[in-house]
């Protein structure tokens, strides 16, 4: 049987000591957490690298993607999401028709709760001092909708409803998806039993992503936040799982995996302006179809990640925390560059202090409160074992 999908780790010990990570998963999700920075960053009304020096020397394209890219870097969590959970369960209770509903609910609750309750607090009172770019203002929409919204797992619905909300409250919108997909699939499991059934149900699921989105096309928002294509990308994860679990893939197998995965993710990524004529929303599925390869190539060989990289597999622990605090670094940062007059062309060099602060955001928050408020859960929650650490996305 193949290696699980996170590592072992005393549940009465520290959560952060003694975790042997998957270096390549961890690569894989700081990729992704940089390309939503990049986005949240690079977007018209802010600093687009397209209009800095970098034009000079890089095509306008390349620049336009890595800015881009935000929305398929979401569907790179949620496979990652689904894969994890999914292998994690396989490990714990051998099969997903023997999940315990109050352990699994509990772990969910535990890794994703607090920090959420902990932003909308924040939200709230910024909300309330009437702070700009964090005030909800437009008609149709207050601080109660968002909060009950975020707390019902329908903030994607009410966007999707009312438009869009302040960037603090609208990164919220993938975690609805996410955690309305855990609510359901345990259930499911314990009703479907069979992995046989569950299996189709799942690709049937899975393979619904280019349909479902080409099904929406012109409803804006909805379009980008409805529920079915994030699930589908959540499904593909679990299938990755399920089928490392009942099957040994080869040294040269697992190679293989890992070329055809890196390159359809730089494909669907770098390439999407080539490859979209071709495929339209089958773009998509190459996404998360490469993202499952690597998953699969990384749990069955983690990589040796070179020194240089080595900072994205730091991003990838912090990923969750980053993706809910990074946007008062955006803002931040961009009232800064507005206030200082700085000409547009030397804008890419206001990345790095971005960067690096949105990292040390991120890691105050894991010290600081996500990871002492999880420990405390598990602690009181979840019977003394040894248990797999699921720390997948926001998406996890």
């Amino acid at each position: 049987m193949p290696e699980p999908a996170a590592e072992q780790v005393p549940a009465t010990g520290p959560i952060a000591s003694g975790v042997h990570r998957n270096a390549g998963i961890d690569l894989l999700r700081g990729l992704a957490i940089v390309f939503v920075l990049l986005n949240h960053l690079g977007l018209p009304m802010r600093i687009p690298l397209k209009a800095s020096a970098l034009a000079d020397m890089l095509p306008v394209r390349l620049l336009q993607a890595l800015n881009y890219n935000g929305y398929e870097a979401v569907f790179v969590f949620f496979v990652i999401s689904g894969f994890l959970i999914a292998g994690n369960a396989l490990q714990r209770w051998g099969s997903l028709a023997r999940i315990e509903l109050k352990a699994f609910y509990a772990r969910r609750f535990a890794r994703i709760v607090p920090c959420l309750l902990a932003l909308l607090a924040v939200l709230a009172v910024l909300h309330g001092l009437g702070t700009q770019d964090y005030a909800i203002h437009r008609s149709g929409q207050s601080l109660g909708g968002a909060v009950l919204a975020a707390l019902g797992l329908h903030l994607n619905w009410y966007e999707g409803r009312t438009g869009y909300l302040p960037g603090s409250w609208d990164v919220l919108w993938s975690l609805s998806i996410e955690e309305v997909f855990y609510l359901g699939f345990p259930l499911a499991c314990l009703l479907v039993r069979r992995t046989r059934v569950l299996v189709p149900l799942l690709l049937a699921l899975a393979l619904s992503l280019p349909w479902t989105r080409a099904a929406l096309e012109g409803n804006g928002i909805w379009q980008e936040k409805a529920y079915l294509p994030g699930m589908a990308a959540i499904a593909t994860g679990v299938l990755g799982a399920l089928w490392l679990a009942g099957s040994r893939l080869s040294p040269r197998s697992c190679r293989v995996l890992r070329w055809a995965g890196a390159l359809g993710l730089a494909g669907a990524t770098l390439g999407g302006h080539w490859l979209w004529p071709l495929l339209h929303e089958g773009v998509m599925l190459l996404l998360t179809g490469s993202t499952l390869a690597l998953l699969a190539a990384f749990r069955i060989e983690p990589p040796r990640v070179p020194a240089p990289l080595r900072w994205l597999c730091s991003w990838g622990r912090l990923s969750y925390e980053i993706y809910l605090s990074h946007m008062f670094v955006v803002f931040a940062i961009t009232r800064m560059y507005r206030w200082s007059g700085a000409d547009a062309r030397t804008g890419f060099l206001w990345y790095l202090p971005a960067f690096v602060l949105c990292w040390a955001l991120g890691a105050l928050v894991m010290r600081c409160w996500s990871m002492p408020c999880e420990r405390w859960l598990r602690d009181r929650w979840l019977r003394p074992a040894t248990i797999p650490v699921d720390v997948a996305y926001p998406a996890r």
